[in-house]
């Protein structure tokens, strides 16, 4: 018997054509063109930007296939309410935790499943081998909280 809610159930038949096909996360930032340049260390290209008096109040970067949309925030950041993280990879999350430490951010050291007494804004974490990422996951945090984590595949 199908679920009333499994994907293409009887009551829920595939969108077919019509269905999504691209997702691109969307993050509010206290400041767009300082975002761009701490994603840039992840290897993010600035493709679009939107300015207002010379400010950015949205951009569009990629890496690859990889994109992300960063917009100014009309008010407070809390990360922790957001209750989101990005996942991405790398093919060599050493080289990128070495990257990022050289470009100063700052060394989080082990991350203990809570970021205290090492927590905030602009980390990055020793790299951990959970199982369903043997060959290394790093966690980073950005400019205004939001947590990253990146895999390392084969």
């Amino acid at each position: 018997m199908n679920s009333p809610t499994a994907a293409g159930s009887a009551l829920h038949p595939k969108p077919g054509a019509a269905g999504v096909h691209r997702l691109v996360p969307f993050v509010h930032v206290a400041d767009v063109q300082a975002s761009l340049g701490f994603y840039a260390l992840l290897g993010f290209e600035a493709a679009d930007v939107l300015k207002d008096g010379g400010v950015a109040f949205w951009a569009l970067a990629r890496s690859g296939t990889a994109e992300i949309m960063l917009a100014r925030a009309s008010g407070a950041i809390d990360a922790g309410q957001q209750a989101v993280l990005f996942y991405m990879y790398s093919n060599d999350v050493a080289g990128l935790r070495r990257h990022l430490l050289a470009s100063g951010v700052r060394d989080g050291g082990a991350y203990i499943g809570k970021s205290e007494p090492h927590h905030g804004p602009n980390m990055v974490f020793a790299i951990s081998h959970p199982p369903h990422m043997p060959r290394g996951e790093l966690r980073v945090t950005d400019l205004d909280g939001y947590v990253i984590l990146v895999g390392q595949l084969g």
